[in-house]
């Protein structure tokens, strides 16, 4: 953070790093420019003015709480870190003195206000406000010369408009994402700061604007709990019954409106074939309803609250950890009384919210462990994570029982329903507002559906769309362009359409009928995919070329080792869409793909890990790039090609675990072993997500439904998902090597996987994770805990832990690169 550069001396650049001080030095020469106090124990910054000649201070990652008013005395300080305190308050007068201050990183604080003179520090182009409990940034206003600005993960509902005015506005960055904004949507946010010009610029031509108010709301639990009853009676306003043949798959879209607010109804099957798709489509700031089936609900069997109420909360706090749930009670008729009803609705309510506060306490527990540690500056970052958990806050609403048999009951629900949109209406994002430009565009894609301008599948190019439109808006090409893509960012998030801007091969195609796109995932991810198999026909194999015969080996490799070969595929997805669409090749074949080529389907599955595809290659590649842990984008070391023409393995359909533990055999004391705790739970398909991660990087594994075996070399690496006195882990572990030079090459093993854990892992805001390494002695019950490592560089890995030898609190002493990254000779 601050280097040494040829202009800087050693007595003028000051490292005081991590030593765990709580006040500033004495012995600090007056006339230093760069002091690094970064991770120490300082609570207030007392005796700062001493050193007037300060250009660069690092207070990061500290415990204080008082923003240092001695800051006014340094005139020179040009960069500011005081991220990661626990700061609440700004006094005036700071800001009109730091008249050289150009760099300013405040995230991770305590801030509810910012003060009101900070646009006087007129030089600042780098601000850092993100983590804070920010409503308001108006006093932002007037800084002229800033570049880049973040706020995200704050309290903010609007953005003021003159910071992005083209005549003044100097920002090239803004993130804003994570907060509960209004205006503009955090949508047009995301594109970035012309798309924010372009929103407030509508927005001035046009000030008659309203909100818009659209509401995703899910329907989830278990199977045959009510949901689809549930659904449609909503929308029909009146009981109606679903038969058990016509029960949800995948997921089915509606529509409601009611006083002025347009419901996105989505279905989701509550079979667990179906959970692993859940994941794709459930976006934040929606309302969940959660049905629960009271009549087969148990009060005294704790695995009844588990499955029908716990296992779907949990996981939508670790995915969607800022939405709004309702819980309905279904099957009130089926009951005995209304007394065993109303027992129900008591214990569950009682039993979720003693749940969300048991979830609090451990996380709070964590937190104390972590600052008991002796130097605890060295988990900072996982102690800002773990702050960040707790400060989210799922809302579970009370219970609402309802009979969906009668009419007075599905009013009842619809109304309830409608006063928990407005009062979570902040929480929700459910009142955004757009521009009358906006809508208009909104208005011309139903406009096109309506008329078949666009195909009845919904599929459609992107350029092919914005051609469409211009035909029906008084647009520019060009305002259109900026207009569209926010637009669409925002109907992907609300649930009308779909659109995968961050996948490269598809972000040139807009799916404005979900509901098409869902029932072809459906054919693939399913509870009867064996059955499905057995029943395609004679003639759908000839169409792919294919015998009879080669369909038993499908279901065979289905059934066997959960893989699923891509013509199998093709015919299942071709004989789905032909039931909808007729005569359509270039559709079939767009969606399926063909034998030289993927198509969307294997496209979406494969990216959202659902499925491993087969590597075709050669043998071990000479030229493969080495693994370096600080490269985030590293790449397969594998040059293999996917082959469409082969197979996919699906963790989901796999039986047990014979391979792995046949390739691996007995683990052995002295074996290289890492637990990797996910906090509060690993969520449910996390781990087979995590074997189509790790497996992708070598080209030699073999796969069970709980473990995999990875293959570098001569060296293994075996992954597995386990359970310690009820707390879950991933436990990765290799072979301790013969020789003390192929150290380095393990802990690489390690690190990749470690790795690939923590980029799965960010896909579940509500997720964080703690690294441990057990004590191999066997029956200790000791383990040493991993300081933060993400922000490490390369030699850093392999040092994260001084000396050569440990000792755990039982006392057993083991070398240090038996527990950790540990390169002699590097260190040399």
């Amino acid at each position: 953070m601050f280097p040494v550069n040829d202009q800087t001396t050693s007595w003028e650049f000051c490292d005081l790093s991590g030593q765990k001080r709580k006040f500033l030095p004495q012995d600090v020469p007056v006339h230093t420019r760069s002091m690094d106090l970064q991770r120490n124990k300082l609570k207030r910054v007392t005796g700062i003015s001493r050193f007037p000649f300060l250009v660069q201070l690092n207070l990061s990652r500290n415990k204080i709480m008082e923003f240092p008013h001695e800051l006014i005395n340094l005139q020179k300080l040009e960069e500011l870190y005081l991220n990661q305190n626990n700061i609440r308050h700004i006094p005036e007068g700071i800001f009109p003195n730091l008249r050289r201050l150009k760099f300013l990183k405040l995230s991770t604080n305590r801030l509810t206000k910012l003060p009101s003179d900070i646009n006087q520090g007129t030089c600042i182009t780098y601000l850092d406000l993100s983590k804070n409990c920010l409503k308001d940034i108006q006093p932002l206003v007037g800084l002229t010369k800033l570049k880049e600005l973040f706020v995200k993960k704050n309290e903010l509902t609007e953005l003021p408009s003159q910071l992005f005015h083209n005549g003044t506005c100097e920002l090239t960055v803004c993130k804003a994402m994570g907060n509960p904004l209004r205006c503009p949507p955090e949508e047009v946010c995301a594109g970035g700061v012309m798309d924010i010009q372009s929103y407030f610029q509508h927005m001035d031509e046009n000030p008659n604007t309203r909100s818009a108010w659209t509401v995703k709301t899910m329907f989830l639990g278990c199977s045959m709990a009510g949901k689809s009853t549930l659904c449609r009676s909503l929308r029909e306003g009146k009981p109606v019954a679903i038969a058990v043949e016509d029960r949800t798959e995948g997921i089915e879209i509606s529509q409601l409106y009611a006083e002025g607010i347009r419901f996105l109804f989505w279905d989701f099957a509550g079979q667990e074939e179906y959970y692993l798709t859940h994941h794709v489509f459930i976006t934040p700031r929606a309302l969940v309803i959660l049905t629960v089936d009271l009549a087969s609900y148990s009060i005294v069997d704790p695995q009844s609250f588990n499955d029908q109420l716990w296992f779907w909360i949990n996981n939508i706090q670790l995915r969607v950890p800022d939405s709004v749930v309702l819980l309905v009670g279904t099957h009130c008729d089926q009951c005995t009384d209304q007394e065993e009803v109303m027992e129900k609705k008591k214990d569950i309510e009682e039993k979720v919210n003693s749940r969300l506060a048991n979830r609090r306490t451990v996380l709070k527990q964590q937190k104390r462990n972590l600052e008991e540690n002796a130097n605890p500056s060295l988990f900072t970052d996982q102690l800002d994570e773990l702050d960040c958990l707790l400060e989210y806050n799922l809302k579970v609403l009370d219970l609402i029982t309802i009979d969906c048999t009668k009419m007075e009951d599905i009013g009842k629900l619809r109304s309830h329903v409608l006063t928990c949109i407005q009062s979570e209406s902040v929480f929700l994002c459910s009142g955004c507002i757009l521009p009358k430009s906006y809508e208009t565009v909104s208005q011309a894609i139903h406009t096109l559906v309506a008329l078949q301008k666009i195909p009845q599948h919904g599929i459609i190019q992107l350029e092919e769309l914005r051609d469409l439109i211009l035909n029906h808006v008084k647009l520019s090409s060009e305002s259109l362009k900026t207009i569209l893509q926010s637009l669409l960012r925002y109907l992907h998030r609300i649930g009308v359409i779909i659109w995968y801007e961050d996948i490269s091969v598809l972000s040139d195609r807009v799916f404005i009928q979900p509901s098409f796109l869902i029932s072809m995932f459906k054919t693939i991810v399913r509870h009867d995919l064996v059955q499905q198999l057995e029943g395609v026909s004679r003639d759908l194999l000839m169409q792919e070329g294919a015998l009879v015969k080669e369909k038993f080996t499908w279901v065979d490799d289905l059934r066997c080792r959960g893989t699923l070969h891509n013509a199998a595929m093709r015919i299942l997805v071709r004989r789905a869409i032909e039931k909808l669409i007729k005569d359509d090749d270039d559709l079939v074949e767009e969606v399926v793909g063909t034998k030289r080529e993927e198509g969307i389907i294997l496209t979406l599955l494969q990216h959202f890990e659902v499925c491993l595809p087969t590597l075709v290659g050669g043998g071990l590649n000479p030229h493969a790039p080495v693994f370096t842990p600080s490269e985030k984008q590293w790449k397969s070391a594998s040059e293999a090609k996917r082959d469409p023409n082969g197979a996919c393995l699906f963790p989901i359909y796999l039986q047990d675990e014979l391979i792995v533990c046949q390739k691996w055999g007995e683990n052995r004391q002295d074996d290289l072993s890492v637990h990797v705790y996910f906090l509060p739970e690993i969520p449910h398909g996390f781990f087979h997500r995590v074997i189509v991660k790790t497996c992708s990087l070598y080209q030699t594994h073999w796969v069970g439904r709980e473990q995999c075996l990875l293959c570098c070399g001569n060296r293994l690496c075996l992954v597995r998902q386990k359970k310690r006195d009820e707390d879950p882990f991933i436990e990765i572990r290799c072979r301790r090597p013969e020789k003390d030079e192929e150290f380095r090459q393990l802990w690489d093993l390690i690190l990749a996987v470690i790795s690939k854990l923590f980029v799965l892992s960010r896909q579940w805001p509500g997720l964080t994770q703690q690294i441990h390494t057990p004590c191999p002695e066997t029956g200790c019950p000791h383990y040493f805990t991993w300081r933060d490592w993400q922000e490490l560089n390369n030699a850093d890995f392999y040092n994260l832990v001084k000396g050569e030898k440990l000792v755990c609190k039982g006392g057993h002493t083991r070398r240090t690169e038996l527990l950790f990254p540990k390169d002699k000779h590097m260190s040399l």
